[in-house]
């Protein structure tokens, strides 16, 4: 007991309308639910979880995080209701944030249990037809402060395994997670071989469809990391767990579950750093500030891209590098910074092209070729035309090359790069072109579950307003605004560019 109050706890139970006496009959009765008939919480002993930083035995954390998520429809673990006993969760620097937020960097005996348990409740609310949506992104700068130094650290996989006398020994079962067993080689292969099957589904179709497959993927590989199994069948299998959280990451994006896609982004660092891949860490967290900028926050995803960078290691080949300094581009033009856009442009052609293709990129930086270069070039002139109309005709000429070199089976991405393309011939003035390229993007997009479209869609819509009097734009609005679904994006806590506008 700390004797200060679980301030997580407090503003959380602030939202959920209870009463004390209500919750503990709750706990109560969720516990019995959950084969613990002999639990026997009262008014009091609430009170003191939330007034004097009491935390409860096991398996009242588990119960409460269950009763919150569905209470409030979006995932809550332990970390976030402060419960856990190890740091100080529940406590708050003054000005009201947290030294590390939602619980990072997590102890390495936690790693395997945060993701279980996120997992878990996902799935939860997945099948109870629940959003997930409704909780704030944590700021860029303050994941990356919490981050810093422990991800310049090599774990040493003992210290990242649970130590018990039994080798086969795994924590107590969280929810919904399935019976796991010690694997071998094979398994691990066949895992990494449904990672590539999810990761061409999600390319061609978008997020929406398999990201409850993935998730539940993700929770069975949890349950495997409470196994010790020899370190280099350990190390791949971090690996998997890495690859699938981003995936899980990248899908909750794609489908507007914004504070779920950053958590997992956060996992998956904490995953391949127990994997010792500190590169992949990187990457996990380049996806945080890519959310960060798509949500109208670029100076988060510049303090993210400082730390996914400098993280990364001396092991990053130069095509992730590449990779690395297009989103910072990004962040910068949609900042309106174009000298330094620039540069950082020419930085990533320059490491592009010096990687000599001899040592064989990992297997999620396959993804990242000559047409993904492009289009990211593309999207960074798109974005800083909006401040500097000039840059509008080199975003043409990228486009143009990424949608001539997109390889089959990157329906998401050719979908993007149509609709970064009839943006910035908006922005040159050049409304008949535009028309071309919004019905080609237009024409894609029915069979994509990828919300991150449709806002794009509306930035380009907006950029029709000033032609509203051209009878092929008034029926290309007509069009778009038959299409557009009506509730995508709401709730997200879409951030504002300059001038209000959504970025």
């Amino acid at each position: 007991m700390s004797g200060a109050p679980n301030t997580r706890l407090s503003d959380l139970f602030g939202l959920t309308g209870w009463s004390k006496g209500e919750l503990a009959r709750l706990v109560n009765r969720q516990a019995a639910a959950m084969g613990h008939p002999q639990l026997a919480t009262d008014t009091s002993r609430v009170r003191r979880w939330i007034d004097r930083g009491e935390i409860p035995r096991d398996p009242v954390p588990r119960v409460l995080a269950a009763l919150f998520t569905e209470r409030l429809g979006r995932v809550v673990t332990i970390e976030d209701l402060g419960l856990v006993r190890h740091g100080r969760a529940g406590k708050r620097l003054v000005g009201g944030s947290e030294q590390h937020p939602d619980g990072v960097p997590w102890a390495p005996e936690r790693t395997a249990a945060v993701l279980t348990e996120f997992t878990g409740m996902d799935l939860m609310l997945n099948r109870r037809g629940l959003v997930g949506a409704g909780a704030a992104l944590a700021a860029g700068s303050a994941l990356s402060s919490a981050m810093h130094d422990w991800l310049r650290t090599d774990p040493a996989l003992a210290a990242a395994t649970p130590t018990t006398d039994n080798p086969l020994h795994a924590e107590p079962a969280g929810f919904d997670r399935y019976e796991a067993a010690p694997i071998g080689s094979q398994e691990i292969e066949e895992l990494e071989r449904s990672v590539e099957v999810f990761r061409a589904w999600d390319a061609a179709r978008g997020g929406g469809l398999q990201r409850k497959a993935v998730v539940g993927q993700l929770n069975e590989v949890g349950g495997m990391l409470s196994y010790r199994h020899p370190d280099h069948l350990h190390r791949r299998l971090w690996g998997v767990a890495a690859n699938l959280a981003v995936l899980a990451g990248w899908m909750s994006h794609d489908v507007g579950l914004e504070p779920t896609a950053q958590k997992y982004f956060v996992i998956a660092a904490h995953a391949a750093r127990e994997g010792g891949d500190r590169p992949r860490a990187g990457e996990a967290l380049s996806r945080a500030a890519r959310q960060m900028v798509h949500l109208g926050r670029p100076d988060d995803a510049l303090d993210l891209m400082k730390l996914a960078k400098s993280g990364s290691g001396d092991q990053t080949l130069p095509r992730t590098r590449a990779m690395l300094f297009t989103i910072e581009a990004w962040a910068q033009a949609s900042m309106g910074q174009g000298q330094a856009m620039r540069r950082t442009l020419g930085a990533a052609e320059d490491l592009f092209v010096s990687d000599k293709g001899d040592v064989p990129p990992p297997s999620w930086m396959q993804m990242f070729d000559e047409a993904d270069l492009h289009g990211m070039q593309a999207l960074a002139y798109r974005t800083l035309a909006e401040h500097d109309p000039a840059a509008a005709n080199t975003a043409q000429r990228h486009a143009k090359e990424a949608i001539e070199l997109r390889a089959q089976g990157r329906q998401r991405s050719q979908i993007f790069d149509y609709l970064s393309l009839a943006s910035a011939c908006f922005l040159a003035d050049d409304p008949e072109q535009a028309d071309r390229y919004a019905r080609l993007a237009l024409v894609s997009m029915g069979s994509n579950s990828s919300h991150r479209t449709w806002d794009r869609l509306r930035e380009m819509y907006r950029l029709t307003g000033q032609y509203a009097g051209y009878p092929r734009i008034e029926e290309l609005r007509s069009e778009i605004q038959l299409a557009m679904p009506k509730q995508v994006g709401k709730g997200t806590g879409k951030g504002k560019g300059k001038g209000g506008r959504p970025v």
